[in-house]
């Protein structure tokens, strides 16, 4: 897991914005593969979802702790899959990730800005 100044552990809109869609060859039910199967649901012969992340709004994942805007962090944060490991922050690599500002913004938080991360 970030460590406590990481910006997304103040967050976790990704985790209350997005279908988390992935192929189930990523479940522990495959060898090699690391989310747990008892917490994804199907989403179609190839791929599944993480609970909470499919079906009608407000979307949430059932593995975000904490408050979205407040703090925030992944249950399974070593064993996530591949969609919430892609997903970077706004600026967490220099670059700008406009899936992370429309998260945030759909929570009624600005979007992040490189001088977020001169503490994390």
């Amino acid at each position: 897991m970030p460590d406590a100044t990481h910006p997304c552990l103040r967050c976790g809109a990704c985790c209350a914005g997005f279908r988390v869609a992935f192929h189930w060859s990523e479940t522990d039910a495959c060898e090699g593969g690391l989310t747990p199967t008892a917490l994804t649901e199907p989403l179609d012969p190839h791929r599944v979802v993480m609970r909470g992340t499919y079906g009608a709004a407000p979307l949430r994942c059932e593995q975000l702790r904490g408050h979205v805007a407040t703090d925030a962090h992944c249950g399974i944060y070593p064993l996530r899959p591949s969609p919430c490991r892609e997903l970077k922050a706004a600026w967490e690599d220099g670059a700008p990730s406009a899936q992370c500002d429309k998260a945030r913004i759909a929570h009624g938080m600005a979007p992040l800005t490189p001088a977020d991360w001169r503490d994390a």
